[in-house]
């Protein structure tokens, strides 16, 4: 009875509304305490918004914590963002960091989600995406920003960074990179990458592969200066129980259909 009340507490709107405050304020103290050795991209960043009315940002779900410390809030982004627990948590830290949110994952409200993102570069609002979220595999692309860019005409933007002494979850499906304060660090942007509308699939697949390149040789160049082990690609997260018993169920129920 003790755990299940514990475990209400925790999962409450107060108690997720508490911990992406705390989260943001670490961050920030992280952002404000770390000493940057070189901020790249920023400025180039801005000047695409200003030319091309909108943006298509993306990240990694491993960096994503320091992604929006940069963001100087005068223009208006706004980031998808899943529905579940984790997600919600996100929801407070970029609020607090001025950053709108999109609800919608792979497997909830996507279509919907879709459509608002769309919305969103039609009427000048940036958008960010995690393209290889919610369950990896890790450090690859998917198709959804490619499709957004080419559908709107809107440039890619990678974002990624490293800081030095970083704490990295190698059990975690995505190697999240947790960083310390008082440490040197580096951040860095892509140039914008666009689409064209007249694409091919086979051109698609090009442009989906260098975009991935171009992020991830900038993540890994970045972490060999800082001191981090070079981080491999193309981890999945591990099923949890309740999934591996979802599967045998389907499975024992299927064969049963098999055998009448």
């Amino acid at each position: 009875m003790k755990a299940q009340w514990l475990k209400n507490i925790i999962k409450s709107p107060a108690a997720e509304k508490f911990i992406g405050s705390f989260a943001y304020y670490y961050l920030k103290f992280v952002g404000l305490t770390t000493r940057w050795q070189s901020v790249t991209g920023v400025k180039e960043t801005y000047e695409a918004i200003k030319q091309n009315g909108s943006i298509i940002v993306i990240g990694w779900h491993g960096r994503t914590l320091i992604m929006p410390y940069f963001w100087n809030k005068t223009s208006k982004l706004n980031a998808l963002v899943s529905p579940h627990r984790d997600g919600r948590m996100i929801m407070y830290i970029l609020e607090k960091f001025g950053i709108g949110h999109i609800s919608g994952s792979s497997d909830k409200n996507a279509k919907e989600a879709a459509l608002e993102l769309m919305q969103n570069l039609k009427d000048g609002n940036s958008i960010a995406i995690i393209p290889d979220g919610p369950r990896g595999p890790s450090m690859e692309l998917t198709m959804s920003p490619i499709f957004y860019a080419q559908k709107s005409g809107k440039p890619i933007l990678g974002i990624t960074y490293s800081i030095a002494g970083s704490v990295i979850v190698s059990k975690s499906w995505d190697n999240m990179l947790i960083p310390l304060p008082f440490h040197k660090g580096m951040y860095a942007i892509t140039e914008p990458i666009f689409i064209p509308q007249d694409a091919t699939p086979e051109q698609l697949e090009e442009y989906r592969q260098k975009v991935e390149n171009k992020l991830n040789d900038l993540t890994w160049k970045l972490d060999a200066k800082m001191g981090l082990p070079h981080i491999e690609k193309g981890k999945v997260p591990k099923k949890s129980r309740k999934q591996i018993a979802q599967e045998e169920k389907e499975k024992k129920k299927k064969q049963g259909k098999k055998g009448k």
